[in-house]
């Protein structure tokens, strides 16, 4: 019914930059809050960012000031662009999104992407 997909990751050298890009598709109603979450190997999953319908967004300390949120709300999709990339921004990163698919029940469902890797290394 709905599908996740994201792209745009790869290895990349300590401050450099890359754009995570997430694609919405299927039985679409509305869409609220879309994000980005990423996992390190024995880490728990961490919220990096994630933005309302209105634009309103939020992200996580250790990446303010470096990482950027946006929307195409026309589109279904959300980027994510990262610059001044430190090894430790190395981690899978998904997509996520709350989606409502039906015209006559006010529900939305989490969705999640397949995640993308992303690595930082010298």
């Amino acid at each position: 019914q709905v599908q996740l997909v994201e792209s745009g990751g790869g290895l990349v050298q300590p401050g450099g930059s890359l754009r995570l890009s997430c694609a919405a598709s299927g039985s679409i109603v509305g869409i609220t809050s879309m994000g980005w979450y990423r996992q390190a190997p024995g880490n728990e999953r961490e919220l990096v960012a994630h933005i309302s319908s209105g634009g309103s967004a939020n992200y996580a300390d250790s990446v303010k000031g470096r990482f950027t949120i946006s929307r195409d709300n026309a589109k279904n999709t959300v980027s994510l662009q990262m610059n001044s990339l430190k090894p430790e921004d190395t981690a899978v990163y998904y997509c996520n999104a709350d989606i409502r698919q039906s015209y006559y029940t006010v529900t939305y469902i989490p969705y999640w992407g397949q995640g993308i890797q992303v690595t930082v290394s010298s």
